[in-house]
């Protein structure tokens, strides 16, 4: 074999450095591909078993959510019956209770029901006259209702000026509730 020239060695040294370096470049491309996968992985590896875990608890989250659904039925009125006739029942309820409690309803409204947070938020206006007891009673019993009565505001005064009251008089107060409901949007 004849030996080769200095000359013929660079340009067999250059040829093998460039078939060389596109599969060093390759590999380091796939290196980097791979480095980049397995961070990702690590990433979601604990979104994933988190989803696992909620996969295993299927039965336990959809006996939650049926729960919550009764007890949602509880608190809010269905979106069975109108607005209008959803107040009207509700605003009954109240001119019971308070006449139950010994306060005398001189007059209640439904105002138009307002969009709330995916409920039908219905406004009710009642002005009634009565003792301290009554109104105590009337609202004993107006925050254990079902579903919920929403008090939004209390406005309480004496009838007459306190300087012409008897002392041993129980006061008359004139009371205006301000309250609302909710219901379930159709």
């Amino acid at each position: 074999m004849k030996s080769m020239t200095p000359r013929e060695r660079t340009v067999l040294a250059a040829t093998l450095l460039l078939a060389l370096v596109p599969l060093a470049l390759g590999g380091w491309y796939i290196a980097q591909r791979h480095a980049y996968a397995e961070q990702r992985l690590e990433e979601l590896e604990p979104r994933y078993a988190r989803l696992l875990g909620l996969e295993a608890q299927k039965a336990d989250i959809d006996a939650a959510l049926a729960r919550a659904g009764e007890a949602r039925a509880q608190y809010i009125y269905p979106a069975g019956q109108d607005a209008s006739q959803t107040g009207n029942t509700a605003q009954q309820k109240i001119r019971d209770i308070l006449g139950v409690a010994g306060l005398q309803v001189s007059s209640s409204q439904v105002l138009p029901a307002k969009e709330d947070k995916g409920f039908d938020r219905i406004p009710l206006s009642v002005r009634a006259e009565g003792d301290m007891l009554a109104v105590q009673s009337a609202l004993a019993v107006l925050g254990s209702q079902m579903p919920l009565l929403l008090l939004d505001d209390l406005d309480i005064q004496v009838i007459g000026a306190f300087g012409n009251l008897d002392p041993k008089a129980v006061p008359r107060l004139s009371v205006a509730f301000g309250l609302s409901i909710l219901r379930e949007r159709s």
